[in-house]
């Protein structure tokens, strides 16, 4: 509205900008202190986040969670839409945040919220409740009576153990994250290397504040207590000790590489480099190393077709049967000024406790998902079976002995047909 008196023109003008600043503020009052309801969608703005979510939380907004994180992440974990932050939630989120390259925490924090974008709030609308009640859902066939096991893996593969060849498996030569199944390889270049230099297992390790602050499954050496090699390669390979592979790598990796007298670090990145050079070497073409461990990084990933060609090389070394299939073990670590600490370790391998397994390896990380190297011998069928990105940690193994049972049973039946037409000539 306009006046014709100046002054009244001129209040015009300053109510109305008034107005509008009021009205900008309300809005920004809104879009940085309340989460706005859009039908389907819960936008979350910079200014403010949800509280923060983790194991055991409850309620309305775990619901919405757990709703957009089986519309982010592909392939869907499928969570159940309960309102109940449990271990597959927490699975989920880490997926999520490792995919994001988030700090892999497991709780949905700032960040996290923030990477979700738009909540979403409730299912897909339903237009006819009359219609979607009546609708045939698809169906798909019975399940075979025969043929291979139901696997929760995400890879497999099954080799003849006496001369490496493929027998069976599925999506093998892909590779994907594989955890601490990487040890192997870390191991195999040090027993390498003591089948000409056996005096190698008695020399001493001092533990390096690095190899100590490693995160993730250990050995338990302390910065500064001293090992001979030989023992920690138990602490290695039974309880998965991502500390001791640091602690090799920082050790070998100059000598290995002809140039001793280098740093720590520089031994550390030259390790690296060989489990590379020694993954070419034995045809694993589709496999690459980041880290000495197996914890997550990018790019660091192998397929299962080449994990099997690695322990079928390893396997040709006695010491590496001997430490990989050894259940537990204890040693002593010692320190220039004080008493020497006895640690005890016990393999991570379940599958050591049933007859007629004896190796090799466990990995587990929320990227890799619970993997296993195993080798397996029945009435003279040795085998190794690779199994990568189980469900769960007893998944794997119900996984790997459904497969050893299929297998052994294949053969045995080939044998017999095999023999059987023998008779009939």
């Amino acid at each position: 509205m306009f006046f014709a008196r100046e002054g009244k023109l001129e209040r015009s003008k300053n109510y109305s900008q008034l107005s509008l600043s009021l009205m900008f503020s309300a809005v920004l009052f809104l879009l940085s202190n309340v989460v706005i309801a859009q039908s389907e969608v819960i936008t979350l703005c910079r200014e403010s986040v949800p509280p923060t979510l983790e194991m055991d939380s409850a309620g309305e907004l775990v619901e919405y969670l757990q709703r957009t994180l089986n519309a982010r992440l592909k392939p869907s974990p499928s969570l159940a839409v309960d309102g109940d932050f449990g271990p597959s939630t927490r699975r989920a989120v880490e997926l999520f945040q490792i995919a994001r390259e988030l700090e892999v925490t497991g709780r949905v924090d700032a960040a996290t919220w923030m990477a979700l974008g738009k909540l979403i709030t409730q299912a897909e609308p339903i237009d006819d409740v009359q219609r979607f009640n009546r609708q045939r859902l698809p169906r798909a066939p019975n399940d075979a009576l025969t043929g291979l096991p139901f696997l929760t893996c995400k890879a497999w593969v099954i080799t003849d153990a006496s001369t490496g060849k493929v027998l069976w498996g599925e999506n093998y030569n892909k590779a994907i994250d594989i955890a601490s199944t990487t040890k192997i390889m870390t191991a195999y270049l040090v027993l390498k290397y003591a089948e000409t230099h056996p005096q190698v297992l008695q020399e001493v390790i001092t533990f390096s504040k690095r190899a100590d602050g490693t995160l993730g499954s250990t050995a338990g050496v302390r910065v500064g207590e001293k090992i001979s090699v030989g023992e920690l390669l138990y602490g290695l390979m039974l309880p998965s000790g991502n500390d001791a592979s640091v602690a090799f790598a920082e050790f070998f990796g100059g000598r290995l590489s002809g140039k001793e007298g280098c740093s720590a670090d520089e031994s550390y990145d030259l390790f690296i480099d060989l489990m590379n050079a020694m993954a070419k070497q034995l045809g694993m073409h589709d496999s690459h190393y980041v880290n000495p461990h197996g914890l997550t990084a990018k790019g660091h990933l192998l397929s299962a077709s080449d994990l099997s060609k690695l322990a079928y090389a390893a396997f040709d070394i006695p010491l590496f049967r001997q430490y990989v299939n050894t259940r537990q073990h204890a040693t002593q670590v010692t320190t220039a000024d004080a008493p020497a600490r006895l640690l005890t370790w016990k393999n991570t391998n379940r599958l050591l406790a049933i007859s007629g397994y004896d190796g090799v390896k466990t990995g587990t990380t929320t990227a890799a998902g619970a993997c296993l190297v195993s080798h397996g011998v029945r009435d003279g069928n040795a085998l190794f079976i690779v199994v990568l990105g189980a469900s769960g940690s007893s998944a794997r193994y119900a996984d790997s002995r459904n497969l050893y049972r299929w297998a052994w049973n294949q053969l045995a039946q080939a044998k017999k047909n095999r023999r059987g037409r023998w008779l009939l000539k």
